[in-house]
């Protein structure tokens, strides 16, 4: 057992040598340096928010779970959300505000963070919207052109769109909002804006839940958006063999012929942000009110449905 020390917190580390993920041969303690490496990223984008932790003690090859609620043996000194459950009751949560926190998880056999789309100041006023682009198939084809249309539509309503592959099958487009409408109202326009895209390209996209009504058509998914639901954090390793991450990008790497939804994995990333920015560094700087943009979708809508 090794500790390590952040200031004044220490960090108790223990079987970094177990292997984790089996194909690549990646031990926890590989994970470990991982969080530790690119905590700056990861912590400007999850900090303030409550976050659902998915769990992997023995690896990927056995079967995690999802945690939630803080356990008692959690230190003290881990910050915590008080988060109002909808059947009644709280619950508190865990917040990432220092690396020695994204150690702590790493050493508990957390590999994926997932985020809420609101801050703990305000958890019912949703600051990002997110849409999630899931393909019919491998093919990375479909979210290229999807990520697209759609980037080109948000822009057209005045607002900012930033690209992300999750590291599983597809890509996220989040949209940085001001706080204000609730989660109902955010997808309710989130939805509004997939449906439009899906009559106008209803041969390619499609915004029906059962996989059996989508028709090989990619999948426009906006049911993240609502109280309680999370999407997987910038930078978070995934649970698939190779480690992948979900990685910001910037708009102009879609066109990279050898990009996938996979491709950057725990190996890559450290080397990727040392050689240039994090493409969401400035998300925070383009919050926009939806009033405008709702107005304009209207119209939009409206025009579609009398062509």
């Amino acid at each position: 057992m090794t500790t390590r020390h952040f200031g004044s917190l220490s960090v108790e580390l223990s079987r970094e040598d177990k292997t984790l993920f089996p194909d690549a041969c990646i031990t926890k303690g590989n994970l470990i340096e991982y969080y530790q490496d690119v905590a700056g990223p990861i912590l400007r984008h999850i900090g303030g928010r409550p976050l659902t932790l998915q769990r992997f003690p023995d690896g990927i090859s056995e079967e995690g779970f999802y945690q939630k609620a803080v356990p008692d043996y959690f230190p003290d000194w881990i910050s915590r959300v008080q988060v109002p459950l909808e059947q009644g009751g709280s619950q508190q949560q865990v917040e990432a505000s220092n690396a020695a926190t994204l150690v702590f998880l790493a050493n508990q056999g957390v590999i994926t963070l997932h985020g809420w789309l609101s801050r703990k100041d305000r958890l019912r006023e949703p600051d990002q919207i997110v849409f999630d682009l899931d393909p019919p198939g491998e093919d990375f084809s479909p979210v290229r052109e999807a990520a697209r249309i759609l980037q080109d539509l948000l822009e057209s309503l005045g607002l900012r769109s930033f690209l992300m592959t999750t590291g599983s099958t597809g890509a996220h487009v989040r949209v940085p909002i001001r706080q204000g409408p609730d989660f109902d109202e955010v997808r309710e326009f989130a939805g509004g804006v997939v449906s439009l895209l899906a009559d106008e390209h209803e041969g390619s996209l499609t915004t029906r839940i059962r996989k059996k009504k989508r028709q090989n058509r990619l999948f426009l998914d906006v049911a993240r958006n609502a109280y309680g639901q999370t999407a997987v954090a910038p930078y978070s390793p995934r649970p698939r063999p190779g480690a992948p991450v979900a990685t910001p990008l910037d708009w102009e790497e879609l066109d990279k012929a050898n990009l996938t939804s996979d491709f950057f994995t725990i190996e890559s990333i450290p080397r990727r942000l040392g050689q240039r920015k994090d493409p969401w560094v400035s998300m925070g700087r383009h919050q926009r009110s939806l009033d405008g943009p709702r107005e304009r979708l209207e119209k939009l809508r409206k025009g579609s449905s009398n062509a």
